[in-house]
């Protein structure tokens, strides 16, 4: 079974995003082994500046790097990262699944991830050029990787 790993900065506060959360991860548990590491944010002060911000994705990527498992695909989520399909998910997901890898998604901060988490990716990814709350954005995640689950598998779930 194939392991894909959630790292994420940030824990959800609202019960309905939890509770989408928890389906997803639930349908999930048929197809991987689905392992999600929720990360405290650096605390900024309310208008950071440009330094303080620097800094605090510095330490954050501290944080991400102790946790990506060893020979994991990594897939960092940025704005500026590669648009792909739900069809090209699957695909590459079918692709990692066949040559024994693990996938690895990471989540930054509400200020995004560091340049030496993005530089570290195997692929920058970017679900749309819209923003998103991050917790939000969570769900969507687990959606689409559910969603490529089940295109690879032939399922009807995506029309």
């Amino acid at each position: 079974m194939m392991k894909v790993d959630f790292i994420t900065l940030g824990k959800l506060k609202e019960k309905y995003l939890r509770e989408a959360c928890s389906e997803y991860e639930k349908r999930l548990s048929r197809y991987c082994d689905l392992k999600i590491c929720e990360l405290n944010p650096v605390s900024l002060p309310e208008n950071p500046s440009a330094a303080e911000i620097e800094n605090a994705l510095s330490k954050e990527s501290d944080l991400i790097f102790k946790n990506i498992p060893k020979d994991a695909y990594l897939i960092a989520l940025c704005v500026e990262g590669k648009g792909i399909s739900s069809e090209e998910l699957a695909q590459l997901l079918n692709q990692k699944a066949n040559e024994g890898k693990r996938i690895c998604f990471v989540i930054g901060s509400s200020y995004g991830l560091s340049g030496e988490v993005k530089q570290r990716a195997d692929l920058r990814l970017s679900l749309s050029k819209m923003t998103f709350p991050h917790q939000l954005f969570r769900v969507m995640l687990l959606e689409q990787t559910y969603r490529a689950f089940k295109i690879n598998e032939g399922g009807a779930y995506h029309k």
